[in-house]
């Protein structure tokens, strides 16, 4: 899917960060809980099934990005852009970050060599990026509806919830 069909109630990152910026600095937190992004996307297979893949996703110049290898997953977002993003459990608590959203593609050659440029600076990785570098593609995600669950610790049974939709001012 292409940038220009992206609807327009759909969010960047950016637009979280201006909205809701309690919400996408504790989100940032929980992505990059481990130094950096770690979560999984869960993507739509062809049979309607779901699919289900850790994942590095980074934030950089206002948006979401993942980089993704030839995979079925990959496959799965060209066909359905759909997505679902969750963090990864956290070893003191049991605090989420849930985004859904459209995934997009990035074609411009300058912003991918940019997006790798940060991708590889973020990790320290930038005089040995990782094997099958040139093959992976990077899309954009673009979010929909976004939940935060904090907790107490483990088995707290009154987790706090809050709720972000981009189609909401």
């Amino acid at each position: 899917m292409s940038r220009g069909s992206i609807p327009g109630v759909l969010a960047r990152w950016q637009d979280l960060v201006a909205r809701g910026p309690g919400l996408a600095e504790a989100g940032r937190a929980l992505l990059y809980q481990f130094g950096v992004g770690l979560a999984f996307l869960a993507t739509i297979r062809r049979d309607g099934g779901p699919r289900l893949h850790a994942v590095c996703p980074f934030i950089v110049d206002g948006g979401l990005y993942v980089f993704l290898v030839p995979s079925p997953k990959r496959d799965d977002l060209h066909r359905d852009g759909r997505f679902a993003l969750h963090s990864y459990p956290c070893p003191d608590n049991e605090d989420e970050f849930y985004i859904t959203g459209q995934a997009v593609f990035e074609a411009d050659p300058t912003s991918i060599e940019g997006l790798r440029a940060a991708f590889l600076a973020e990790r320290d990785w930038t005089n040995r990026p990782p094997p099958g570098w040139s093959e992976q593609q990077v899309c954009e995600l673009f979010i929909d509806r976004i939940l935060l669950t904090r907790t107490t610790g483990h088995a707290d049974f009154h987790p706090v919830h809050s709720i972000w939709r981009s189609d909401q001012n």
